[in-house]
């Protein structure tokens, strides 16, 4: 069974979803080719981590998540983001909490790490930029390059972040 975790960005511009949706799945067979099935980590978050998880399950995938901290549904407000976000929880075959009460860095921090431990390598949807604050995909894809995981950035021709980035 591959392994393979995702690092994303959540504030994906309109169409860039769509993008991503296209590119995933060659990614994802690709990941897989050799091995007895494939698992994905997931923490949910809305954007790239979601698009992720719908890939592997699409693809005939399990789907681990891990939250980073109790109640992290309360934190998407947008009620077509918790709708997916439940369909996903749903779906998943294995759901940890991370034992931290609220949102904080530590917390999403700590998620990043938990997926990197589990995993055989590391989808990053990404633009290359460095982080504007601790945590994040940077963060993350440094940490896996640092402990050896395979990293396979993905981001498509045309793909863009909310504020043109």
């Amino acid at each position: 069974m591959r392994r393979v975790a995702v690092t994303g960005h959540m504030d994906l511009a309109g169409g860039t979803e769509q993008l991503l949706r296209d590119a995933l799945p060659g990614l994802l067979t690709e990941l897989a080719a050799g091995a007895d099935g494939l698992t994905g980590l997931s923490c949910l978050a809305p954007g790239a981590d979601a698009v992720f998880a719908e890939a592997v399950l699409a693809a005939g995938g399990t789907l681990e998540v891990v939250l980073p901290f109790h109640d992290y549904r309360s934190s998407l407000a947008a009620p077509a983001v918790r709708g997916r976000f439940d369909r996903l929880v749903a779906a998943a075959s294995e759901v940890t909490v991370l034992p931290y009460p609220e949102a904080c860095l530590a917390a999403f921090e700590a998620a990043n790490s938990a997926l990197l431990k589990r995993a055989d390598a590391l989808v990053a949807v990404w633009d290359g930029r460095p982080p504007a604050r601790g945590g994040g995909t940077a963060t993350t894809v440094a940490e896996a390059r640092e402990a050896g995981l395979p990293v396979h950035v993905l981001w498509p021709k045309g793909a863009r972040r909310d504020g043109g980035r």
